[in-house]
């Protein structure tokens, strides 16, 4: 069963926006999802209340604060949406039962120097671990200096960058309607789906 760990100590840096679509992906393929929400400001459990019944169901996963228990038995893919701040044991959990951590990263130094940090803790708790690690750009307007800023960080890292998503309106839209890209017309939103091809490859690999 794979459990994708959304990541990434600097808030507002988009995890809940990646967690959402990452389970929408995975139940656009007909698979049973779970998405559980380790936040305290319960982004990912908000957004699944607002999700209408005629969508592609993704059921809760409950989690308790700091702790990440077992996933549920009857499912088939999990997602789970980690708070800010996240670091220590909590870490330490996320490795035991994590497949894959996405780091979600915009392009401003501030969001770079915490994502620093964590991916050296990460590192630090990964010996043995079987979790593979990869980096998303987030609200990336690749016309900016901060886009080329953020391009020189990551290729420092040693990781793979899955993509990098554009700052539009569709994902807060959707949001507002508990839906993901992978829930409309891809015609909708044709060029968002384009930058989530390489993300989705990884998930499935």
């Amino acid at each position: 069963m794979p459990v994708v760990v959304v990541a990434n100590p600097k808030g507002g840096v988009g995890k809940s926006t990646v967690a959402t679509n990452i389970a929408g992906y995975f139940a656009s393929r007909g698979h049973q999802v779970m998405l559980g929400d380790a936040d305290r400001q319960q982004s990912s459990r908000l957004w699944l209340g607002l999700r209408p019944p005629g969508a592609r169901p993704i059921a809760t996963w409950e989690v308790g604060d700091d702790h990440i228990v077992k996933p549920p038995k009857g499912t088939t893919h999990v997602v789970l949406d980690t708070p800010a701040g996240m670091h220590g044991r909590m870490v330490k959990e996320a490795l035991k039962v994590a497949d894959k951590i996405v780091v979600p990263l915009q392009p401003s130094i501030f969001d770079i120097f915490a994502t620093r940090g964590f991916l050296d803790e990460l590192a630090t708790f990964k010996d043995g671990a079987k979790a593979k690690v990869g980096i998303i750009g987030t609200r990336v307007d690749q016309r900016t200096i901060a886009a080329d800023k953020l391009q020189e960080f990551v290729d420092s890292l040693g990781l793979p960058v899955l993509g990098t998503l554009r700052p539009t309106q569709n994902y807060i839209h959707l949001a507002a309607r508990g839906l993901t890209l992978f829930d409309v017309a891809p015609g909708r939103v044709e060029r968002d789906l384009e930058q989530w091809e390489g993300i989705c490859r990884w998930l499935d690999s």
